[in-house]
């Protein structure tokens, strides 16, 4: 599945379930705090917090895919075709840090 097929199917999800878009500022609250799930999970599993017990179930996958969701929303809601920008923008950061990565000393 690429970009613009998700976006459609996200799309027809909303018209077919979601009754319609909530509005964008409602989604980007949304988006806040599905990013906040995720980032509780990789601080804990990952990080130096320990897990609590009731978050151990918690499947990482699928608040990535929250994420994603909420993303795609608002890509819909304003017009941006998302596959268009993420390959324009693979494509900026190809030509811009190529060099600047492989010369990073932190990475080697």
């Amino acid at each position: 599945m690429n970009i613009q097929n998700a976006q459609q199917q996200v799309d027809e999800w909303i018209k077919n379930h979601g009754v319609r878009y909530f509005n964008e500022l409602t989604n980007m609250a949304q988006l806040t705090e599905e990013v906040g799930e995720v980032a509780r999970i990789i601080a804990r599993r990952y990080g130096e917090q320990s897990e609590k017990e009731s978050d151990k179930d918690k499947d990482l996958g699928e608040e990535l895919a929250d994420v994603l969701f909420v993303v795609l929303c608002l890509a819909n809601q304003t017009g941006v075709n998302l596959q268009e920008s993420f390959e324009k923008k693979l494509d900026i950061k190809t030509k811009r840090d190529h060099d600047r990565h492989h010369n990073n000393e932190k990475l080697k």
